[in-house]
């Protein structure tokens, strides 16, 4: 499936980055030009379902191992053929990037997991995953979306999320554009796959690239799966990012900023192979 993307510094060191649930490329097309000044070609698709990629109305056309080989075969199209790559995965791309990480290991020289889990979530039991599906499948997407920025409940809604609300013009109609992009399709079957699952954390023993676990210290659903998964990988960082919560990026960006720059500045030089 060819995915929408946003990129920049072609011909630098190979960089994914990829967003997580109803979010899109958007979430880290201002670090782009960034991260190219440093050497990196750095490209942050929508996946499949969100944004500007394609959007099957079928809820079998919505998995993790589908969105790891979309981003394969983006990767493939992209650098070439088995090219090797950093990846970069946020909230569900990061649970997408675990998969990934098992499935494709020797295409990684690098690994940041971001504000993700590597099992279920307390928040996400089968009661609520049973009554957002039914909102979906009675109005769609665009009915939660209304019933969210009338102020419906948020997990993820730190103290720090609701500061950039309050002092970032334009914040809040971006979260709700990202959320009113996702299929009806996509929401349902990635809901289901978030919540429901296997674990992956034995599986983490197995990854050997370099790799960062990034956490907000607020984001308290996934503070202490970061650590466990920084611990089951071997030699993994762990970043706690102060005054953060689920999107440091947004809430804490020259925190954020730092600990990518100095890991990414570890890594073995690498070139495109176009």
């Amino acid at each position: 499936m060819q995915l929408a993307r946003a990129e920049a510094g072609r011909g630098g060191r190979p960089l994914l980055l990829v967003h997580g649930f109803s979010g899109g490329k958007e979430d880290f097309t201002e670090w782009l030009d960034a991260l190219a000044a440093l050497g990196w070609h750095a490209v942050a698709p929508d996946l499949r379902g969100h944004g500007e990629s394609p959007k099957p109305d079928d809820v079998a056309q919505y998995s993790f191992p589908l969105l790891v080989d979309d981003l394969v075969e983006l990767a493939d199209a992209v650098w070439g053929d088995g090219s090797r790559f950093v990846l970069l995965g946020h909230s569900m791309g990061g649970m997408v990037a675990q998969v990934l990480a098992s499935t494709h290991g020797s295409r990684l020289d690098g690994l940041v997991l971001m504000d993700t889990g590597h099992g279920r979530v307390k928040f996400l039991d089968e009661a609520r995953v049973d009554g957002l599906v039914g909102i979906i499948e009675d109005g769609g997407v665009a009915t939660l979306a209304d019933l969210m920025a009338r102020g419906g409940d948020d997990p993820l809604a730190t103290p720090a999320h609701r500061r950039l609300v309050a002092e970032r013009d334009g914040y809040a109609a971006f979260m709700d554009r990202k959320l009113r992009a996702t299929a009806d399709a996509a929401y349902i079957a990635l809901l289901r796959e978030i919540a429901f699952a296997p674990d992956r954390l034995d599986g983490l023993h197995g990854v050997h690239v370099p790799t960062l676990v990034i956490v907000g210290e607020q984001d308290g659903p996934l503070v202490g799966q970061s650590r466990a998964m920084a611990d089951a990988i071997p030699g993994a960082q762990l970043a706690v990012i102060p005054d953060a919560g689920h999107s440091p990026q947004f809430e804490n960006p020259d925190a954020w900023w730092h600990v990518m720059r100095d890991f990414l500045a570890t890594l073995p030089e690498r070139t495109a192979s176009r």
